[in-house]
């Protein structure tokens, strides 16, 4: 008897609806900080790890980012030509550079911050208290899952 061939329904894959889910929502959310403040996505994802997390290394940024290396560093290249962000050596190790927000830096993500939370209110108002726990639990052990995977 011929076995029966499993057909994947990319419209139906969750990796692919998680990765479509994500470039929607980043898309609507750059509109904020693209268009207002002239930042592209890891430029602001770079600002908002370092706006929370600083001092970092560029390696740290990407990955309390997930994101790829090359791109941090053109944003922070970009971030710095800007002013946004500086740069310092580490104390401990002069081979290591560590960034921070600047001055001008923390006002742009002073301003950005509350209209990025304001969205995801919007965003996640579709859903009740209950959904949006049972949706955050989804994610904590998908990611947790991720990690066993690898």
């Amino acid at each position: 008897m011929a076995e029966a061939k499993e057909e994947l329904h990319l419209e139906a894959f969750l990796p692919y609806r998680l990765s479509v889910l994500d470039n929607r929502v980043s898309q609507a959310l750059s509109e904020i900080y693209q268009e207002r403040f002239g930042l592209s996505i890891p430029e602001w994802r770079a600002m908002a790890i370092l706006g929370r997390h600083a001092p970092l290394s560029s390696n740290q940024v990407a990955e309390r980012g997930s994101m790829d290396k090359a791109k941090v560093s053109r944003a922070v290249a970009r971030l710095l030509e800007r002013d946004l962000i500086s740069r310092e050596t580490d104390p401990r190790d002069n081979r290591l550079l560590i960034l921070k927000l600047s001055q001008k830096g923390r006002r742009i993500y002073s301003k950005i911050a509350p209209l990025a939370l304001n969205w995801e209110a919007e965003l996640v108002s579709c859903l009740d208290a209950e959904e949006q726990a049972v949706l955050n639990r989804i994610i904590e052990k998908l990611d947790a899952r991720i990690a066993q995977l690898d």
